[in-house]
């Protein structure tokens, strides 16, 4: 039993004792830093079953807990707040059982249990990934990683959108102005050289619809009967037959374009366990639409239409397929649910991660599911996401205005290497080991600002505000843990025995109460999908580390024995701090 359930108890007791009242909930919360104290129990909602003075109430309390509960020492009262001061001893005794401990906070995976799936990056195969892309994957990976921590074993997967009309248009535009380049000849990567020409197609149609309006064709013929646009609806309906010469180009360039994502994937470091291709899954669904048919949950009109009727939900009418037979986006999502759990038969829930102008396809989507009869429909999330800004505005993938996520990453190792010099703070290290501490930077800053912004937020994502040493930053998190390794290099002493009997500093309790909150901010980060728990609970946690650095002399301690434990704390912090960041997809370098 945890302290504060010891305390509720407690409480509890001494209302049913000096009362002769039966109290349901306890509210209990940290104690403000102004006043003595670590717990603090809240009075006033007490007062709907004990009449009388809040003051008077709680010192009756804190007298009846000093007496009942070893590891309270002391109380004072401040309006209708019981301000409990915990024993030092409880604390030092809470440190010593989890300093060693390899991954304090993580559970340990239980295999028994269902799985979760976690959908992030889907990209198209006509352009490399952006910006938009770099948020999708830090957050799916991240909270995949959260999940994994809080023990519930995780797939990682995505479905690739490989096959449409947006992939014809590059295709059309490499055959009519590529000369037979490829990555190799040009020394680009393939998603750059793929997405060059999906750029190229933009162009070539513009000029086409200037010209045939011109020649006297309204804007809307001319965006209709353009040559180009005409080529690449054709060369899809060849692609949808099987031609051969067709898919033989389709798969050539794909091919590039996978192999320039796995890159961006490494560079990124995020990682999948399974891939699923649009062109293998846009026929998947049908069966289960004729399946929820012959059951009754869907219905046709009259021109041989499917629809789902979602009143009950207070959602729309959704076609579910074509009167000609063919699937719609939500046919396919339904059929590629369904084979998921097929292929992971463990798997017992999913989480999607995209961006929040899907959130209505996703309510649909789950309420079908859920129609269908499938008990694992009770458990999909969508992680809906705001988009991401830049200062200079939106971004548009066809007209190549978009901020390329590999351009990003190696502006923001730039950003990162010329304020470190500026600093000085790596003066000594060789040119090679600057590099990888500069690459460590420049996509911690990255990571962390986007990660430290709840999901649901719209970002203005400024590269030069991410890379600062000071405040809520990526890089301020990194130098104080490269800062307690220094510390523990230091500390060339045996620091390994347990430390028991000695007197905390204030700010060292605060470091052990900051640190006794890890876990369950894990459980909570995975239960909400929100990797800003994490980032911003390792600020609180950075912060509460610097204050006790600045006030308390780690070296210089009076005591052999406290100097043991200062090290020993200054440990767990950079412990904690690697993994929370971790569970980020964040590196923390050894110096800085």
């Amino acid at each position: 039993m945890s302290l504060q359930e010891v305390i509720s108890q407690k409480v509890k007791e001494s209302i049913q004792e000096l009362y002769n009242a039966v109290l349901d909930t306890v509210e209990l919360q940290a104690t403000r830093k102004e006043f003595e104290g670590d717990v603090t129990v809240v009075v006033f909602p007490m007062l709907r079953v004990v009449k009388g003075n809040p003051v008077q109430i709680g010192e009756a309390i804190g007298k009846y807990l000093v007496e009942q509960v070893d590891e309270v020492s002391n109380f004072n009262v401040v309006k209708g707040f019981l301000n409990l001061v915990i024993t030092d001893t409880y604390y030092l005794d809470f440190f010593n059982k989890i300093k060693d401990e390899e991954q304090y906070g993580f559970v340990n995976v239980n295999e028994e249990e269902k799985s979760v799936m976690v959908e992030y990056s889907s990209p198209n195969t006509n352009k490399p990934l952006h910006l938009g892309h770099v948020r999708n994957n830090l957050l799916g990976y991240s909270v995949a990683e959260i999940i994994k921590a809080s023990g519930t074993k995780v797939y990682k997967t995505q479905i690739i959108n490989d096959r449409g009309i947006h992939i014809c248009k590059s295709m059309i535009a490499w055959q009519k102005f590529g000369n037979g380049e490829t990555p190799e000849s040009t020394g680009l990567k393939g998603d750059k050289l793929v997405g060059n020409y999906y750029v190229k197609f933009d162009q070539a149609y513009k000029e086409e619809i200037a010209q045939l309006i011109k020649e006297g064709k309204s804007e809307e013929e001319a965006k209709k009967e353009a040559p180009i646009l005409l080529e690449a609806q054709k060369m899809l309906r060849d692609w949808e037959s099987g031609d051969k010469d067709v898919v033989a180009l389709w798969s050539k360039m794909n091919s590039w374009v996978y192999d320039g994502f796995e890159q961006t994937y490494k560079t990124l470091g995020v990682d999948f366990n399974s891939y699923y291709y649009e062109s293998d899954t846009y026929l998947l669904g049908k069966d289960n639409i004729q399946e929820g048919l012959s059951k009754g949950i869907f219905y046709t009109k009259e021109d041989g239409s499917v629809w789902c009727d979602l009143s009950d939900q207070k959602l729309d009418d959704k076609l579910v397929l074509r009167s000609d037979g063919t699937s719609v986006y939500m046919t396919q999502d339904i059929g590629t649910a369904i084979q998921r759990v097929k292929d992971n038969p463990s798997v017992g829930g999913m989480i999607y991660t995209v961006g929040n102008e899907q959130d209505h396809h996703f309510k649909v989507l789950f309420a079908i599911l859920k129609k269908l009869g499938y008990n694992w429909a009770e458990n999909l999330h969508h992680l809906s996401y705001g988009m991401v800004d830049l200062p200079s505005g939106k971004m548009k993938s066809r007209e190549g205005t978009v901020v390329d996520a590999d351009d990003l990453i190696r502006e923001m190792t730039k950003t990162a290497a010329e304020i470190s010099k500026d600093l000085g703070k790596l003066d000594g290290y060789s040119e090679e080991e600057k590099a990888e501490v500069y690459k460590t930077i420049g996509l911690g800053a990255l990571k962390y600002f986007i990660l430290k912004v709840d999901p649901k937020k719209r970002i203005l994502f400024n590269p030069e505000e991410s890379v600062d040493f000071q405040g809520n930053t990526g890089p301020f998190i990194q130098y104080t843990y490269a800062r307690i390794q220094a510390i523990l290099r230091k500390a060339d002493f045996d620091w390994s025995q347990s430390i028991e009997n000695i007197t905390l500093h204030q700010k060292e309790k605060e470091l052990i109460k900051q640190l006794e909150l890890y876990p369950e901010v894990i459980q909570n980060a995975a239960k909400e999908l929100s990797p800003a728990l994490m980032a911003n609970y390792t600020y609180d946690l950075v912060k509460s580390y610097n204050s006790f650095f600045q006030n308390v002399s780690i070296f210089g301690a009076d005591t052999d024995a406290e100097k043991i434990f200062r090290v020993q704390l200054s440990s767990l912090v950079g412990n904690t701090i690697k993994s929370a960041f971790k569970t980020l997809g964040i590196n923390v370098p050894e110096r800085m």
